[in-house]
């Protein structure tokens, strides 16, 4: 996932570029004069690249700065819109590019920390700049003089000779501007900005009481017969985890989904369920933490938003500058999948109750009918009966630092040329993190790349690819990225081994910081993942890929104990058990994608929803089996819709699914994993930014549209060879 810094949840323009040095001499002067030389954000960091300092940046130091940094991108923004010289590409628009540089440093930096290593100071930061930030966006966006200025530029750009990258510039702000109210009244205009005044409240409000809720919804067992079925180091683990909550016995944390990953191990029938409910209905109690309210006024206020903008409701607001386009093609897309997942996992679910039937006739004990509690569990016993295969025999095979030093730099190494080196010298938010530098294939320096792998209560759930620095030749900066995953720390002096998923995610997250490592862009508002949310997964899905190419997988793959590598017949039954529960592992992103389309769907006229009943209601008419494969996010827990600007986005993960396994064909027929192909794929795809029409960047790639066809034969849904029907 990319999690990008949002601004009133309408633009990133502030963070995903818009961004970089002062105009004029009296705004650089009144904001050094608001903020004491002394904050670490006053100037651009001495560190290598302009990492930010971490060893020097406290707590405090945030507010002031990001206060600090409105102020002075106001001033530069008032001095452009005032200006007597007639409107220039350069003098308006490279002149909003140059803009903001203080304002960017304390806010990547910031919310880095407090989504990664949060604290109650951070969080009250956040919840004070929420609304500010929402204002500065209007302030800047619903300018009438500058919009005359930019307007003056789109309504003559074909006189003005620009590049391709300038043209493509020049059409972003100008759509930022209009889809941001720039052509309503000024009442109209004032109803949008408390609007967006009461949704950036909302936004980090809910942050907050998810991650809260989250951290209160771990399960707490004194009895280790609870924790049956569980492996040693996971035990150890869960001992871990209430020690650092000064409790006794054993935590089992809550990851962000609905299922929870031990329950494919639990034979503790009671505890799968008290883990099930307790993920389920983590924002649902009725106490502090309860999100239901939040959301449903979220989805209202939002409704609200698109009528103002004209739009018939926020998901058509959403999509006019995705590969989509409208609402209707990503929900016919979504849509055009469900027959074949329902009757999919409707013969999961036979499977699984046959199973338990089985089970209780051999032991000579009562069956039961199969819960949502109980599917993985015996979904798990499934795959080891058919394919022979126990994850937990896999996991010695993949210890964290040799998946990414041998297998996910490896892969980098081979298809692109660039190396990496370890930095001891870069201070981080966390001592368990890992920095590197990158390298180009010739040795020159391509960018900076942190790591933060472990689980802690003060880090939002799931995982996700951010900038601390942006790349952009117009400032000379090259890029400085995260990645930050919610993997299970081992307990003190035990390896640290992770699961074939973890495996994946670190593919899928670096695949976010190879798009961001290889920006090449004049301007920093099209540099990098600043692109579709339809698009700016696909880099990081394709990258997936790698993780079982077989000279890779052989490269990292090794037994911690023996050095021995993983054997072919394991890796012969991974393969093979690819399109096993499907219905289950796939279904559940797709039930989660439609729930999404259909709270941005509603219209103004709609009442508020009790959240509650507006997901059975929805589920219910998706046509999947969503009683029993709940959606891998139910509402009160959905923080990629709420909170991370994914709102009527979530089909973008399945919308690249489609581009990563289509374009992954194009690589199985063109030699597979060699430099030429990667090059190929740098050139004309991680390395373009937002710079050019994204329909017309897959086709250049490819050379046809995209096909849904390799998508449906991965996941088991279509026959092999069949369908080639794209994306319409």
């Amino acid at each position: 996932m990319i999690r990008p810094l949002l601004i009133a949840g309408t633009s990133m323009a502030l963070v995903a570029g818009a961004i970089a040095a002062p105009t004029t001499r009296q705004a650089k002067s009144a904001a050094i004069a608001a903020l004491p030389a002394s904050n670490p954000f006053a100037k651009p960091s001495t560190l290598p690249f302009q990492a930010p300092d971490f060893s020097r940046i406290k707590d405090s130091d945030y507010l002031p700065a990001i206060l600090a940094g409105m102020a002075q991108q106001k001033a530069e923004v008032t001095a452009i819109a005032n200006q007597a010289a007639a409107p220039t590409f350069d003098n308006t628009l490279g002149a909003m590019e140059r803009s903001g540089l203080l304002l960017e440093r304390a806010l990547l930096a910031f919310s880095a920390v407090n989504g990664a290593n949060t604290n109650d100071t951070l969080q009250a930061v956040d919840t004070k700049t929420a609304p500010l930030l929402a204002a500065h966006n209007d302030f800047i966006f619903l300018d009438a003089r500058l919009f005359a200025r930019v307007k003056s530029l789109h309504d003559r750009q074909a006189s003005l000779g620009l590049d391709t990258e300038q043209a493509k510039l020049l059409q972003v702000y100008y759509d930022r501007f209009v889809h941001s109210g720039a052509l309503l009244s000024p009442a109209k205009q004032a109803q949008l900005k408390a609007l967006n005044l009461r949704l950036g409240t909302l936004q980090s409000a809910y942050t907050q009481k998810l991650l809260a809720a989250a951290k209160a919804g771990a399960l707490h067992f004194d009895d280790k017969a609870a924790l049956a079925g569980l492996s040693d180091d996971a035990i150890a683990a869960a001992a871990e985890a209430a020690k650092a909550r000064n409790l006794t016995g054993y935590v089992l944390p809550l990851q962000n989904t609905t299922q929870q990953p031990p329950m494919a191990s639990l034979t503790n029938r009671a505890t799968r369920e008290a883990l099930f409910k307790a993920s389920i209905l983590r924002a649902s109690h009725n106490d502090a933490n309860d999100t239901r309210g939040i959301i449903a006024e979220l989805a209202e206020l939002r409704a609200k938003q698109a009528a103002l903008l004209g739009y018939p409701n926020y998901a058509a607001y959403a999509l006019y500058d995705q590969m989509a386009k409208t609402p209707e093609a990503a929900i016919g897309f979504i849509d055009r999948l469900a027959p074949a997942i329902s009757a999919e996992q409707h013969r999961e679910y036979a499977d699984i109750q046959a199973m338990i039937d089985a089970q209780a006739k051999a032991a000579g004990t009562a069956s039961f009918k199969a819960e949502p509690w109980d599917w993985q569990f015996y979904a798990e016993q499934i795959r080891k009966q058919r394919y022979a295969l126990d994850g937990d025999a896999l996991k010695p095979y993949f210890e964290i630092n040799k998946v990414l030093t041998d297998g996910v730099f490896y892969a980098a190494n081979r298809l692109y040329g660039v190396t990496f080196k370890e930095r001891k010298d870069i201070p981080t938010w966390n001592p368990d993190m890992r920095v590197f530098e990158v390298f180009e294939a010739n040795g020159e320096h391509l960018g900076l790349m942190y790591f933060d792998y472990w689980k802690r209560d003060n880090k939002s759930g799931g995982a996700w690819m951010s900038n601390l620095v942006n790349q952009s030749y117009l400032r000379g900066t090259t890029p400085v990225i995260y990645n930050v995953a919610n993997f299970t720390k081992p307990a003190p002096g035990k390896p640290a081994l992770i699961s074939f998923d973890d495996v994946t995610t670190m593919f899928h997250e670096f695949g976010h910081a190879l798009h961001g490592l290889f920006a090449a862009q004049t301007y920093p508002t099209l540099s990098g993942t600043a692109t579709a949310r339809d698009w700016v997964e696909f880099p990081s899905q394709f990258n997936e890929n790698w993780a079982l190419e077989p000279s890779v997988l052989r490269h990292y793959a090794v037994n911690y104990q023996t050095g021995a590598a993983i054997p072919q017949d394991l890796v012969d039954k991974i393969v093979r058990s690819r399109t096993f529960n499907q219905g289950f592992d796939f279904g559940e992103t797709v039930e989660a994608a439609k729930l999404d389309l259909d709270w941005h769907s509603l219209s103004v006229t709609a009442p508020r929803q009790d959240a509650d009943a507006f997901e059975a209601k929805a589920l219910a008419a998706g046509g999947f089996d969503a009683a029993d494969v709940p959606p891998r996010y139910r509402s009160p827990y959905f923080l990629h819709i709420w909170s991370n600007g994914y709102s009527a986005g979530y089909y973008a993960y399945i919308w690249t699914q489609m581009l990563d396994h289509d374009a992954f064909h194009w690589f199985e027929t063109h030699g597979g994993l060699t430099r030429a192909n990667g090059q190929r794929f740098r050139d004309l795809v991680l390395s373009r930014g937002n710079t050019i029409d994204l329909n017309v960047m897959y086709r250049n790639f490819t050379g046809h549209d995209p096909d849904v066809g390799p998508m449906l034969r991965f996941h088991g849904l279509a026959p092999e060879g069949g369908e080639r029907a794209g994306a319409k």
